[in-house]
């Protein structure tokens, strides 16, 4: 425990076993400083490319991003990683992302194009199916990569009333309902044609979102209304300062605590760039842009200051202080973890 009988931090790095990855590795996250330091693995599912923390700390869940697509939850025991059972099958392919919601584990299904839905028990357990399915429809002007839909991440919305789901391949979000473990489509936001919009991340105002946009290295920043459960795209910005001469797709993106400032990471580039958050949440300013300590960043986390940065094809997790004035992150350090596709800490 740390000082005052407080849990211990931990980091729980997903990573592609189809590429050498060790599948969930569970590290020790420094108390002061923000260092991680690897701890155990689990290697028993394939391919566990992203990762949801219960609440509580006590059950960690985790796609698999395999071809017949499934999810898997396994509970927390100090350092180890036990499963609580066998992965789920979800009647979709290559999840890429996974979140709870209403007593459920959704995943975005990125080869099929839909959301599923699968009921988690009191225990952290999951249920045995599926209890439900949402599957998109349409697709884009981008004749290789969006020839049908491709949901690429599915989260709660922060009044709780809605799961929203954002796909590349139909350049639109979907606002849904969950009911008794059914998902019903309420809403279908059209976002800019060829955009191929990857992931969302909400104020903590509740009013404000930001879609970044993998085909075309942009943020597009939204109105969110709860009550009716629509988004309203406001502005699209561009990621980078100039324009790429090559591969340059962004993938993470995760506000601040505060509100104050939003990263967003680009493969290709392999840079983090740092936006200060203004106009109440509807204008982004780029404060700068870094090399982000390795090659091919696949997704973000913040905590305690820090901006942890999974380098899929570099292997490894790098972190960075955030100078809590300009929102500009420093290098921190990093550690070896060969295909790293995503870190969570709890």
């Amino acid at each position: 425990m740390a000082d005052g009988g407080r849990r211990a931090r931990r980091a729980f790095i997903g990573s592609f076993t189809a590429a050498g990855g060790p599948g969930v590795v569970t590290a020790a996250v420094a108390e002061h400083g923000g260092a991680l330091t690897p701890l155990t693995s689990a290697d028993n599912v394939a391919d566990p490319s992203y990762l949801a923390l219960s609440p509580d700390g006590d059950t960690l869940y985790t796609v698999s991003e395999t071809a017949e697509g499934a999810v898997a939850a396994y509970r927390v025991k100090g350092e180890a990683l036990e499963l609580t059972g066998p992965p789920v099958r979800i009647d979709g392919s290559g999840p890429t992302h996974l979140s709870l919601f209403d007593g459920h584990v959704l995943t975005a299904n990125y080869g099929s194009g839909s959301v599923t839905a699968v009921p988690v028990r009191a225990d952290g357990r999951l249920g045995n199916a599926p209890s439900g399915q949402l599957r998109h429809s349409g697709s884009g002007p981008n004749e290789r990569r969006q020839r049908s839909p491709h949901a690429h991440q599915v989260q709660p919305d922060p009044s709780g009333r809605w799961a929203v789901s954002v796909d590349l391949g139909t350049d639109s979000v979907r606002a849904c309902a969950l009911t008794d473990g059914r998902l019903d489509l309420h809403r279908e936001i059209a976002l800019r044609p060829g955009s191929g919009p990857r992931h969302l991340a909400f104020h903590p105002d509740g009013r404000h979102a930001y879609v970044v946009n993998e085909l075309t290295p942009t943020v597009t920043v939204c109105r969110w209304d709860a009550a009716a459960g629509s988004l309203k795209p406001l502005a699209e910005t561009p990621v980078l300062p100039d324009t790429p001469t090559g591969d340059a797709y962004p993938s993470g993106i995760v506000v601040a605590p505060d509100g104050r400032f939003l990263w967003i990471a680009t493969r290709g580039e392999d840079v983090l760039s740092a936006f200060a958050v203004e106009a109440d949440g509807e204008r982004l300013t780029r404060a700068g842009t870094v090399p982000c300590g390795g090659h091919w960043p696949r997704a973000l986390t913040f905590c305690d200051g820090f901006l942890y940065v999974a380098n899929e094809r570099s292997g490894e997790v790098t972190w960075f202080a955030v100078d809590p004035a300009t929102g500009l992150p420093a290098r921190a350090g990093a550690v070896r973890v060969p295909a790293a596709s995503c870190v969570v800490i709890g």
